[in-house]
């Protein structure tokens, strides 16, 4: 019994020392004897792409959105610009409808389905070779766009995926510990690259071929994540562009980054088992091992946390030491809680900021994989609501 619960406690333990520290290292490693991705030049002619912004009830910020992106470094005539509203009900549609004089093209759905359903049904009228997606919430810095379709003259690229920079007032927010996550993830990427490439793009701003969209995706998945694992199947590679920059808004209130990583990690999982023959090493050599690596590995930490902490408190009844853990894990969940409480607009302390921000993401874990287990498949989504 005490050698079992060790095991439990010691489970989550390995499976983060591997995802968040031995894998990276080990990345780091191999791709030391790689050379850096070459700085491919501009093409002879830029190749025609459509620009897709997903939307519901953006009228706040679907002005400035599309003002930013008729403002992008790129060929006029060389570019198609769709809002997909999932049934609004504010004034999205009209303010789309006002752009319409400069390009810009308004697929209405009669009925609200969610985001992937979105991307499905704009598949269909589709022109560009090259599929550029993005969120209403992001900036795309003026030279990113071509930075990322740029390394599509290599024909084994089949998906691009840009680099977030996470940004926002930290003094009177309480995720922003959320920005040292972000940056960590793009140089993970980035090694990846150097070594082949990426399992999964960022759902903010990413392009891939429009022959690898499938318009037949399933609804409750996440498309940005299966986009790289289409890729594969195609023969392709997905990569990660550093220079592909675009600034996310960070969430001002820990409750509403908790609920957005409940969501997010859910529709990864289950995404991940819809795509599950791609981590076969058999089949699929390095890709399957960064798949469990990046991916499955992480995931598992929260899976295994709840019976870890069953097992602490088996051993605490006989181990000093794990008496302890416990008691100080209990204090950092109160000071976690109280973080993600805070008010908003006010000065969040490190002392709880930090806690709030561990608490939220491994909360968040167990609850997404509590909801795989509940088979609560929900299509429909509330996208974040990011300041300006």
């Amino acid at each position: 019994m005490i050698l079992l619960a060790w095991v439990l406690v010691a489970a989550p333990v390995a499976f983060f020392a591997y995802a968040y520290v031995a894998y990276p290292i080990i990345l780091w490693v191999l791709s030391r004897r790689r050379p850096s991705a070459s700085t491919l030049g501009d093409p002879p002619q830029w190749p025609f792409i459509t620009i897709t912004v997903p939307s519901y009830n953006e009228e706040a910020r679907l002005r400035s959105t599309l003002e930013s992106l008729l403002a992008l470094d790129y060929p006029a005539d060389r570019r198609q610009i769709l809002v997909i509203s999932d049934a609004s009900t504010d004034r999205t549609d009209d303010i789309a409808r006002e752009f319409a004089p400069s390009g810009v093209e308004l697929l209405r759905l009669p009925v609200r389905l969610g985001k992937t359903a979105a991307e499905n049904a704009g598949g269909r009228i589709l022109k560009g070779d090259i599929v550029v997606n993005t969120d209403a919430s992001i900036r795309i810095l003026p030279h990113s766009l071509k930075a990322l379709l740029r390394v599509f003259q290599d024909p084994t690229v089949g998906v691009a995926s840009g680099r977030d920079i996470s940004a926002g007032n930290e003094t009177v927010e309480g995720n922003g510990a959320e920005s040292g996550y972000v940056g960590y993830e793009m140089w993970v990427r980035s090694l990846e690259t150097r070594l082949g490439g990426i399992v999964g793009a960022s759902g903010c701003f990413y392009a891939f071929r429009r022959e690898i969209h499938d318009t037949n995706f399933p609804d409750a998945l996440s498309r940005d994540f299966a986009c790289a694992l289409m890729a594969q199947e195609h023969g392709l590679r997905a990569v990660s562009v550093d220079e592909a920059v675009c600034v996310v808004p960070r969430a001002a209130s820990l409750n509403a980054e908790f609920r957005r990583k409940i969501r997010t990690m859910s529709r990864g999982i289950e995404t991940l088992w819809y795509k599950r023959h791609l981590m076969n090493p058999a089949r699929h050599g390095r890709f399957a091992a960064m798949l469990l690596s990046h991916k499955l590995a992480r995931w598992l930490v929260y899976l295994a946390l709840p019976t870890a902490v069953l097992g602490l408190v088996v051993l605490s009844a006989q181990s000093r030491i794990a008496l302890g853990v416990l008691i100080a894990l209990v204090l950092a969940c109160a000071l976690g809680a109280l973080g993600m409480r805070w008010p908003a607009g006010r000065r969040v302390p490190t002392v709880v900021a930090i806690p709030g921000f561990a608490l939220a993401s491994n909360l968040a874990g167990v609850l997404a994989w509590l909801r795989v287990f509940r088979r609560e498949h929900s299509a429909q989504w509330e996208p974040t609501r990011r300041p300006a």
